[in-house]
């Protein structure tokens, strides 16, 4: 009898590994279109990034506004497990600092466009900003914290502060060839560290 009842059970598992993984395939995919196209890249064109059908994709996001909403709270989630990650990986908590800077930086340059996805709906744009702040700032402090301990950069720096000047920098970048934000952020982080002693 348990084993007629585990396989009852199985195909539905089955199932839902699949939507999940076919959900996981459509928010990578919308964000690498959204990177290049917008977010208003036209839903076939993801599902073909994805290699899934259009259907698949509205059964998951009936809406526009739906898909993009999946897409940046999944990417704020990677950001966010990455902090910790990387503080336990990279050779020093300065280094761990710079990639997960660099993470960020992919972040921002993804959200382009995402105020006007969203703005029919300042609830839903509200309520994912202060997801944002509620999951990286905590991230961005902790990284600080560890630079600071490690004597790499100097104290004093609000993660507020940081992630808000970063993306200050990183306005307009998609406007403007002649413009690298990654550059100037390289000398936001150089002017925090605390110099060299011999």
């Amino acid at each position: 009898m348990t084993t007629d009842s585990s396989a009852g059970e199985s195909p539905s598992r089955g199932k839902r590994a699949d939507a999940q993984r076919n959900r996981q395939t459509v928010l990578a995919a919308a964000a690498e279109v959204f990177v290049t196209s917008g977010v208003d890249a036209p839903i076939r064109q993801i599902a073909a990034q994805a290699g899934v059908g259009m259907a698949t994709i509205y059964r998951h996001f009936p809406t526009r506004a739906d898909l993009v909403t999946a897409v940046y709270r999944h990417q704020i989630e990677a950001c966010a497990e990455a902090g910790p990650n990387l503080l336990a990986s990279a050779g020093s908590p300065l280094d761990a600092l710079r990639q997960w800077i660099d993470l960020f930086v992919d972040f921002l340059v993804t959200k382009h466009g995402l105020a006007d996805a969203l703005q029919s709906d300042n609830d839903r744009f509200a309520a994912l900003h202060a997801y944002f702040l509620d999951r990286l700032l905590p991230v961005c402090a902790q990284l600080l914290d560890a630079a600071v301990e490690a004597d790499d950069i100097r104290p004093g720096t609000q993660p507020y502060e940081l992630m808000r000047g970063i993306g200050n920098l990183c306005i307009g970048s998609d406007n403007d060839p002649r413009y690298n934000p990654r550059r100037l952020i390289a000398l936001l982080l150089q002017g925090l560290q605390r110099p060299h002693r011999s």
